[in-house]
């Protein structure tokens, strides 16, 4: 299987693990409930799960902060997730950052906070930063 396909198959059966979530716990709980819910319910699934790891972030060879990854599944997927009413520009834009950042391939924005689950399946560019190791 090619390694797009292995992909799509991780990021569905990640999204899978999230509508387990909110049809058991509903919207209307901070995001970190559901981020706690959600490692439990990878990590029983089987998946190797790195919860709020920081990232450097460089400008010019120079790290100059650092972003905190909500989620990372099997060192392929980056899941930013959120409980509010609903995406704007700015979430995709800021997980397209993440992406580019990171140099994972995919990164799944979810949104616990509506009566039904919402998902973005963002890709970005397969580079990693220069001088920017993990």
């Amino acid at each position: 299987m090619q390694g797009k396909d292995m992909e799509e198959l991780l990021t569905e059966r990640i999204i899978g693990c999230a509508l387990e979530i909110h049809n058991t716990l509903g919207a209307g709980f901070l995001e970190k409930v559901y981020e706690n819910a959600l490692v439990h319910e990878l990590t029983k699934n089987g998946f190797h799960v790195e919860k709020q790891k920081p990232i450097p972030v460089f400008y010019d060879g120079v790290c100059v902060g650092d972003y905190i990854a909500d989620i990372i599944v099997e060192g392929k997927v980056l899941l930013e997730l959120k409980a509010i009413t609903g995406f704007s520009e700015e979430h995709t834009a800021i997980c397209l950052n993440y992406l580019r950042c990171t140099s994972l391939p995919v990164c799944l924005l979810i949104n616990f906070g509506r009566p039904r689950l919402q998902f973005k399946r963002l890709v970005g560019e397969s580079y990693r930063v220069q001088d920017a190791p993990i």
